[in-house]
């Protein structure tokens, strides 16, 4: 019998018209372009202002557009996954709003809460519906309104977050392409670095958590960035050489955008050149789950079929993993 693989055959991104530029934080907090471009690598992010709009909002016009790209139809679909730390409510799922708003009637959804690795998480979750021959359709949709969970007070990590949409398609194929391998990892002694600290069922919403402002992302920046560097790069050099790939067997690493020095410092480890690296956080800053998706989208038209892509992040958590993905079409 012929092995079934899970192979990307569509991806689409959505990103707001607003755009936040550093000149503006400039004026918002005690900070300057070449600060945050220095440390970060962000010029710009993109900021979901309108009132009453959420994360399924972005998430479905991402849907949306893929399902249009590709031609298939809303009710073929059989399963969405929504990766997202900015859900429209507590509950129910986003992935089940974005299902309605997209009229994927004969699917059945649900969200996945990885942080910064909740696409590659989200992506390991839907491959093993295709391989087991269960679905034969499913899409995998980051949608974040960061801008939501952010203190623009805070000049440590207002610079750092946009707010984005991007999803995929995934379907079976028996050639020599899809998700390859994948290698998952967590640690939750991470918790205290990087977190939400009200809101939950610890700590519930009351006048003192919103006065403390603990409805706002919390992270100990240093502490994290030394942890995702080693994260990154480790795992990454872990699928090449599990898989006996060598840096000249790599098309494209497409890392998670959260800091241009720790995409930097995984693609020395691999031993990539810049030119191998997929980058637009001086764009979009860290969309959280939508990153890697929303690099996949903008690079579509330089993939060929057959090449191998390397998949990497990490989040809060801790949460990171790595994938290998052997690119399934040539862009029509």
């Amino acid at each position: 019998m012929e092995k079934i693989r899970a192979a990307i055959t569509g991806v689409h991104g959505w990103v707001p018209d607003y755009v936040l530029t550093n000149e503006q934080l400039e004026k918002m907090v005690d900070t300057t372009d070449e600060w945050i471009t220095t440390r970060t690598g962000i010029k710009e992010r993109r900021i979901l202002r309108e009132k009453g709009l959420g994360s399924s909002d972005m998430g479905a016009k991402a849907v949306e557009g893929l399902l249009k790209k590709t031609g298939i139809k809303p009710e073929e679909i059989d399963l969405l996954i929504c990766p997202t730390v900015t859900p429209d409510y507590a509950f129910p799922a986003t992935a089940n709003i974005i299902s309605y708003k997209t009229g994927l009637t004969n699917a059945w959804s649900f969200d996945i809460n990885a942080a910064c690795s909740g696409f590659i998480f989200s992506l390991k979750t839907a491959i093993q519906f295709i391989e087991n021959g269960t679905y034969k359709k499913v899409i995998v949709v980051g949608s974040e309104k960061m801008s939501m969970v952010t203190d623009y007070t805070d000049r440590a990590n207002c610079i750092l977050f946009g707010d984005a949409a991007a999803a995929i398609l995934l379907e079976p194929t028996t050639e020599e392409t899809g998700i390859m391998d994948s290698i998952m990892r967590v640690d939750g002694s991470g918790l205290k670095y990087l977190l939400q600290k009200g809101g939950g069922s610890v700590k519930p919403a009351s006048r003192e958590t919103v006065d403390q402002g603990e409805h706002f992302m919390y992270q100990e920046g240093q502490a994290v960035f030394k942890v995702a560097v080693i994260g990154m790069a480790d795992i990454s050099v872990e699928i090449m050489e599990r898989n006996n790939l060598k840096s000249e067997d790599i098309a494209w690493l497409v890392p998670h955008q959260a800091n241009l020095r720790i995409i930097d410092a995984t693609a020395r480890r691999m031993g990539l050149k810049k030119e191998q690296v997929m980058v637009n956080i001086e764009r979009y800053g860290n969309t959280t789950s939508a990153t890697i998706p929303l690099c996949l989208w903008e690079w579509e038209s330089q993939l060929k079929k057959g090449d191998n892509l390397i998949l990497s992040a990490f989040g809060s958590g801790f949460t990171w993993g790595a994938i290998w993905v052997k690119w399934a079409y040539n862009n029509k």
